[in-house]
């Protein structure tokens, strides 16, 4: 393919003048080990920031990780230090759409001319270090591990003032601990990836543990007791302060508003009340806590209160693509990225705290490596309806497969199987059209999610 542009054309916006070039990128990082298969090792990424100057250590860090949470409450951080007008970089994963959603710098995924420019620059080192780790007899660099250096140096180039960057998988030998946060964040840890992570909720908390930095600020949602030994465990060894919800912050209140809820909060240096945040459900609540905590503590060291309007401004226009996001209406439809029993059950109950359907057709779409008879479980008191179907990912369960799960926990007038998202979808909404209060709900699992907004913009009852 040719790098090269003959002319401009005026027609076409920057981002669209550069997407055949972006989709290259894309492909490119495509045919490296993918990230269904994390290699549990940091030194290739090391060894990559080193040839780049270590554009990691440029800006500051907030470190993200968890097993529910982390991409919201990354970005609703992300949105508060935007409103204290500094220049923010997001890195989340995975995305729902288009893979420059991962990479955000100031509010907006980057360009599709930087994406490619900034690949461009770093490709020569990623080949390098892909020829050194070859001839030692190991994998070339991954996906995620290449996808973080690009990250990094996209942040380095923007400039950012500060990064907030979630954890792609545990912690201790992510891609992204190549970075030093200065704030260690942790969301509530449970059971999850237990193949790479390990088979109890202590020995998850202490892969996660490894991004706490020496004399860091440890921010912790509330935790299960044996994961919150971990943690007060790794930032005693680190000689880290760590400030645990319930103790040294909470949630106070949060009740139902138009268009989200009025949360307040107990911070670190003192008390925020009726905040607006336009986010959906109780954890959303809880999350926000968790970001407030960790921004005190890395705009004061947690001894200095936030400015309130900016505080304000921060959580009004904080958003969480495809985390209870209602995408159309006339019916409702949600899409919600619950992709574990955990997050099945907080979406069981903001279906029934925060929206007033009288009967709901959920459609579902499952991964492998999930626990699918433990998301269905949360799901089936909430559900009148399944609309069994798979996503786009080779790893989705087959439809029969996931079907027959789905008929042990609820029953046959319940259960209808579709070949595809498109069939489920026209279902479940034809279905919820036939009554004033019915609507449909999509999860199961991040790639669905994306398949679902891809849907619905092209049939165009996106809202």
């Amino acid at each position: 393919m040719s790098n090269d542009h003959d002319a401009h054309d005026p027609e076409l916006s920057d981002d669209a003048f550069f997407q055949k070039d972006a989709d290259w990128v894309y492909d490119e990082l495509l045919a490296r080990v993918g990230e269904a298969n994390p290699q549990p090792r940091l030194k290739p990424t090391r060894r990559v920031v080193e040839l780049l100057g270590d554009p990691q250590r440029a800006y500051p860090i907030i470190h993200i990780t968890g097993t529910n949470g982390k991409t919201s409450t990354s970005r609703i951080a992300e949105s508060i230090l935007r409103a204290y007008g500094l220049r923010a970089g997001l890195l989340t994963s995975p995305h729902l759409v288009r893979v420059n959603e991962r990479i955000v710098i100031d509010g907006a995924p980057i360009s599709n001319e930087a994406f490619v420019a900034n690949y461009r620059d770093i490709e020569p080192y990623l080949k390098l270090v892909d020829v050194e780790l070859e001839a030692a007899g190991e994998l070339p660099l991954t996906f995620f591990e290449a996808f973080t250096a690009l990250a990094f140096a996209s942040f380095s180039d923007a400039p950012v003032d500060v990064a907030v960057i979630e954890v792609g998988l545990g912690g201790e030998w992510d891609s992204t601990n190549v970075g030093d946060g200065v704030v260690a964040v942790f969301t509530p840890i449970s059971l999850d990836h237990m193949a790479r992570l390990g088979n109890t909720v202590a020995q998850i908390a202490a892969t996660k543990s490894g991004i706490i930095k020496p004399a860091s600020s440890v921010v912790t949602a509330r935790q299960p007791e044996t994961a919150l030994a971990e943690l007060e465990r790794a930032a005693d060894l680190t000689e880290s302060s760590i400030a645990v919800q319930g103790a040294a912050f909470d949630l106070v209140s949060n009740t139902i508003a138009v268009g989200g809820q009025l949360i307040s909060v107990r911070g670190l240096a003192g008390t925020y009340s009726d905040l607006f945040l336009p986010l959906f459900g109780d954890h959303q609540a809880q999350n926000a806590a968790v970001a407030i905590a960790a921004v005190e503590s890395f705009l004061g060291g947690g001894e200095q209160m936030l400015v309130g309007d900016v505080l304000a401004e921060g959580l009004a226009t904080a958003s969480s693509p495809g985390r209870l996001q209602v995408i159309g209406i006339e019916p409702t439809v949600i899409i919600d990225a619950a992709h574990n029993p955990d997050g099945a059950e907080s979406l069981a109950k903001a279906i029934t705290s925060y929206f007033t359907f009288d009967g709901v057709a959920l459609v579902i779409g499952v991964l492998a490596d999930k626990d699918a008879r433990g998301i269905i479980d949360a799901l089936v008191p909430v559900t009148e309806r399944f609309h069994v179907t798979a996503s786009s990912s080779d790893r989705a369960v087959p439809v029969d497969e996931l079907a027959e799960i789905v008929l042990e926990r609820s029953h046959e007038d319940a259960t209808y199987q579709f070949d595809t998202l498109q069939h489920a979808v026209e279902s479940a909404r034809s279905w919820a059209s036939e009554a004033p209060r019915r609507g449909v709900v999509i999860t199961g699992s991040i790639t669905l999610i994306g398949d679902a907004l891809v849907l619905a913009e092209q049939e165009g009852w996106k809202r």
